[in-house]
């Protein structure tokens, strides 16, 4: 993953990614998947907007770094910065376990 864990956009953020003709609602962040027998993880899953989820190839993974421009920013509260902070605790042990 690329982006810092306050950078994450919430859910509902509507972006362009570079070099992409087609704008994507973000449906999910902090992804990961089994790639060549490998964990990857990604910053983002989205779908294009406005037609949302189609089927499971409609979705798209992607980094923050891919991100063009922002022209929604998706609903923020206290839930989301209560998950926010749990989700850095949990990496941060992760990260103390592997090192």
């Amino acid at each position: 993953m690329s982006a810092r864990l306050g950078d994450f956009l919430p859910i509902g953020s509507v972006v362009k990614l570079k070099e992409a003709d087609k704008r994507l609602v973000i449906i999910g962040a902090m992804q990961q998947v089994n790639e060549e027998e490998k964990i990857k993880g990604y910053d983002y899953v989205g779908v294009p907007y406005p037609e949302g989820f189609l089927n499971s190839d409609s979705m798209i993974l992607f980094q923050h770094e891919d991100i063009e421009n922002i022209s929604y920013l998706g609903f923020a509260d206290i839930e989301r910065q209560s998950f926010l902070a749990v989700v850095a605790k949990e990496y941060t042990k992760l990260r103390e376990n592997k090192g």
